[in-house]
């Protein structure tokens, strides 16, 4: 893909060449959204209102990382969720389906070539990811998605909050802490034959 050819194809208001751009980073950003909010339905509305604002500030970007600038827009748009659900009740950060029913095992968290056990303790542990996630700051929170599980380096990850690198940083240091000390209560609930086991891998 040639994605400065792209841009500037959008720049000059071509659909087609955007709807490339989409098909590229929509997963990603999706992903973002859904771990900044926690609900597939207002992830999926958060993604979809960023590519749209995306389209009509195109002519705004003006280099760097073209990545960074999209999450940018795709976080801002979950911070406004956030701010509007300060006025509404609290939704446990969990999966869902249409139905809002809890979705014990969703099918993303599936993985055919493990056992019935080892499926069911990889299910536990990406729930309890998704749990700590959701008990950090959207601050906190935005950070650790970005740089850890988005894997941008800290220029990008600062682009995305427009924070300086420096802040980048001592959230990231700060959230990793408060992560490990969440995710460490479910690791001790797991078997013990399981955990000697991942200790014993490099």
């Amino acid at each position: 893909m040639d994605e400065p050819a792209l841009i500037q194809a959008a720049k000059q208001g071509d659909l087609d060449a955007f709807n490339r751009l989409v098909l590229v980073y929509q997963d990603m950003l999706y992903n973002q959204a859904y771990r900044v909010i926690g609900e597939p339905a207002t992830a999926e509305d958060a993604t979809q209102d960023a590519f749209i604002a995306a389209f009509r500030k195109i002519k705004t970007f003006r280099g760097g990382s073209f990545k960074a600038w999209l999450l940018r827009i795709v976080t801002n748009a979950c911070y406004d969720e956030l701010r509007r659900r300060k006025r509404r009740p609290t939704t446990p950060l969990e999966p869902y389906n249409q139905d809002n029913e809890e979705i014990e095992s969703p099918t993303w968290l599936s993985d055919t070539t493990e056992s019935p056990e080892q499926a069911a303790i990889r299910s536990d542990m990406r729930a309890a990811l998704h749990r700590c996630l959701g008990e950090l700051s959207k601050d906190f929170r935005t950070i650790v998605i970005l740089v850890d599980i988005q894997g941008l380096d800290y220029a990008e990850a600062s682009q995305v909050i427009a924070k300086p690198l420096g802040t980048v940083k001592s959230r990231l240091a700060r959230a990793r802490f408060r992560m490990q000390n969440c995710l460490k209560q479910y690791w001790e609930l797991l078997p013990q034959s399981y955990r000697l086991e991942r200790e014993r891998k490099p």
